[in-house]
């Protein structure tokens, strides 16, 4: 039986998305309910004014992510077992890195599990309000319940099938914001401005900068990048196309999260709302889906929420098995017991109370403080030249990590004022 035009094309579109290499999961670990929910807060209170942030936050993680890429395509070697290895003072700095990037996700995690759990709850409440009289006990169940499901089914291995039904409802939420984006927008002359360097003299405009660099520039990215083009099964024929791989992601990670700012900001800045409540955040897609724009936002965001909870409560077992230089061990002791504790400190937020909103975004600047360090060691990595067997790092990607440097100490420091002030 001949295969229809329409199956034809759907077929290419499928092997097209299979071709893409390694940067998916770049784009898996960043789009997620902390990217979502800093765009929509950020567009909603200062328009397009951080989109410079966004922008160098992308640049330099598709650089990051192309050093990292090169380094082991070139050694055959992954980030933290290198860093372990070739660095003085390796173990410890490696030791470090793992702790300062399980400490952000993991804050990240009780800020997605409130984020999803408060969804839920909202969506109930919407034709049972009697329930919200009893809003803490329900939303703490309901989290109770979401980290369970996820807790048995990470043990059980099937990561890859969920990935896939994931992926769809993140892409569906991706393309109503893409539609969105035709029916409000912002002023052309202020994404211009955006462009240009400035902060809000306002507060917390600080600390959602730090979220911003958090979510966009995370660490747990560049760190993972070896593993996954190991996994892709690319050599060291492979430089180019580990180089494209890289800027596509880097470039579709600023495009979605340009769009999600755009849509907020024409869709609530412009009208003087503010994003304070987790369905407030629906008000986004309201001109597009109308009356249907909270089941379309609850869909898509509960989605990018509950994706973001596979790779938080895989990382610190990852960056364990990279730094012993060994495989991941879905059933080993050390597995189970570290996802557990992982699953625990997810429910401190729901357990506490905690605001989703600004919980999410803080949880995020915690991310920006592992930064210099992860940059600092692909710097010292690279110049050592019999490691590198030979290949020469341009001195045009040395300016540029160079500037990620500064860019992530500028960026660690606002972070600790902003959480001081906080």
């Amino acid at each position: 039986m001949n295969a229809t035009p329409s199956s034809s094309v759907l077929k290419k579109i499928i092997a097209l998305v299979l071709a893409f290499g390694p940067g998916i999961f770049a784009i898996g670990y960043t789009i997620g309910t902390g990217s979502v929910t800093s765009m929509i807060v950020a567009g909603s209170r200062f328009g397009m004014q951080l989109l410079w942030v966004l922008f160098l936050s992308c640049l330099f993680t598709g650089l990051l992510m192309y050093v990292y890429g090169n380094f082991a395509l070139i050694t055959g070697e992954t980030a933290l077992y290198g860093i372990k290895k070739h660095l003085k003072y390796g173990k410890t700095l490696a030791l470090l890195i793992i702790l300062g990037i399980t400490f952000g996700q993991w804050n990240s995690l009780m800020g997605i599990l409130g984020i999803s759990s408060n969804i839920i709850f909202e969506i109930i409440a919407l034709n049972n309000t009697g329930i919200r009289a009893y809003e803490y006990e329900v939303v703490l169940s309901i989290a109770i319940l979401i980290i369970a499901i996820f807790y048995g089914i990470t043990l059980m291995g099937k990561y890859s099938f969920f990935e896939k039904v994931l992926i769809l409802f993140v892409t569906l939420m991706g393309g109503s914001f893409f539609i969105s984006l035709f029916y409000v927008y912002p002023l052309p002359l202020d994404v211009v401005k955006g462009i240009v360097p400035s902060l809000p003299d306002v507060p917390g405009a600080k600390m959602l900068v730090a979220a911003f660099v958090g979510t966009t520039m995370a660490a747990a990215t560049f760190l993972s990048r070896p593993l996954f083009v190991k996994g892709k099964g690319w050599t060291i024929k492979d430089l180019q196309t580990q180089k494209k791989d890289s800027i596509i992601a880097a470039t579709l990670i600023f495009i979605i999260s340009g769009t999600i700012m755009a849509v907020a900001c024409g869709a609530l800045y412009y009208n003087g709302q503010e994003v304070k409540q987790v369905l407030d955040m629906a008000g986004t897609l309201e001109p597009v889906a109308g009356k249907w724009a909270v089941t379309l936002f609850f869909f898509g965001t509960l989605s990018a929420g509950l994706s973001s909870i596979f790779p938080c409560l895989l990382i610190a077992p990852l960056l364990l098995a990279d730094y012993q230089s060994g495989t991941l061990d879905t059933s080993s002791k050390q597995f189970r017991v570290i996802t557990a504790i992982a699953s625990c400190v997810a429910l401190i937020g729901p357990i506490l109370g905690a605001r989703p909103i600004p919980l999410q975004i803080l949880s995020q600047v915690f991310n920006v403080f592992v930064l210099p360090l992860v940059i600092l060691c692909i710097v010292l990595l690279l110049r050592k030249t019999t490691l590198m067997k030979g290949h020469k790092t341009s001195s045009l990607v040395y300016v540029g990590l160079y500037a990620a440097l500064f860019f992530s100490l500028v960026i660690s420091y606002n972070g600790v004022v902003a959480l001081i002030n906080y």
